[in-house]
């Protein structure tokens, strides 16, 4: 999944460790670059202080086109929509607030035509829990600043799989996705927002650790579609939920992949996207601490892409044991839709 501009350390064959056709496939990666921002996310905090003034205007505009109910002191007295929510769609178009209403107008749409509340509300819990097994998984672990660290192993999509995927009807693979990214942006990034987290700051992305050891270019091929339907949706009506994205073990063919697949995303989410080696963990462990980080990828977390997650301590205090289906977290608790 997922996805929510952090440069990262290439390690790869080649000279000096680095290969020269994936730093020209993706020029994002600088070492320099990486060292001056590794620690500081771009993510809607910072910009939720610098432009409180620009997202008052934009929750107006949205009230005159219908498309925003603000807060009230009655019953029904939450805003339609959280602030940073607002904020992700208004990210996402460098803050022209013209373009971003528009997106957000599109999205509002988007969600009208798939009934996407009642399809989240109604998502049977079994097939919910069923389809992780094909998208980026949360480890039940969050990096040195809150964010839910996610981990997508695509060899763990085997041929087996892969078929089951395949005979999945395309419309309801398309719900699966979708009951997937309301899972995130309702109960995890909501549950890593209310736990302590320096800064202290609203948490609207995740970061996430794709993992391309052992997957074959045929394997990447005929995954592809569902790969593209996945990034498209996100790009489009789930806007900045995507903060870093780290490529592991890539493959010498990774530069061919990576012409595929650039075009399904905006260029501030290509950006997002950094390539790391084999050993990852050097970089790896000053995004996130060595506890929460899998031993794949240079940790001690014993947790790998098949498993549920495995939640820290103060998710524990906070949820007990990891629920199941569609729930979102709100005010502090579980709450089932």
């Amino acid at each position: 999944m997922p996805t929510h501009s952090d440069e990262s350390h290439a390690n790869l064959d080649g000279p000096n460790g680095v290969n020269p056709a994936v730093t020209e496939a993706i020029p994002a990666v600088d070492d320099t670059n990486l060292q001056d921002r590794l620690g500081t996310p771009q993510r809607s905090q910072t910009s939720t202080n610098e432009h409180a003034g620009l997202l008052e205007v934009f929750k107006a505009n949205l009230i005159q086109a219908g498309l925003y109910r603000p807060a009230t002191d009655d019953l029904e007295g939450r805003a339609s929509h959280y602030d940073v929510t607002l904020m992700r769609f208004l990210r996402a178009r460098r803050f022209d607030l013209n373009k971003a209403e528009k997106q957000f107008a599109g999205a509002e749409a988007w969600r009208r035509q798939h009934n996407v509340d009642e399809l989240f509300k109604s998502f049977d819990t079994a097939e919910l829990e069923s389809s992780r097994r094909f998208y980026p998984r949360w480890t039940g672990r969050r990096d040195k600043h809150g964010l839910p660290v996610y981990v997508y192993r695509l060899a763990s999509l085997d041929s087996s799989l892969r078929r089951e995927l395949d005979a999945v009807p395309s419309e309801r693979r398309h719900q699966c996705i979708v009951a997937l990214y309301e899972y995130m942006i309702h109960f995890v990034l909501p549950l890593c927002d209310h736990l302590p987290h320096e800064p202290a700051t609203p948490i609207s992305s995740v970061m996430t650790i794709i993992d391309l050891a052992d997957i074959s270019l045929t394997a990447m091929w005929s995954l592809r579609s569902h790969l593209q339907q996945a990034s498209t949706m996100a790009t489009v009506n789930y806007p900045e939920t995507l903060n870093t994205i780290t490529v592991v073990n890539s493959p010498s063919f990774f530069p061919t992949i990576w012409n595929w697949v650039k075009g399904w995303f905006d260029e501030g989410t290509r950006r997002k996207v950094h390539i790391l080696g084999k050993d990852p963990g050097d970089t790896l462990r000053e995004l996130i601490n060595e506890e929460d980080l899998p031993v794949s990828y240079g940790g001690k977390l014993r947790w790998v892409f098949e498993d549920e997650p495995c939640l820290d301590d103060d998710i524990q205090k906070a949820i007990g044991e990891m629920p199941k289906g569609p729930l979102t977290f709100t005010d502090g608790s579980v709450v089932r839709p």
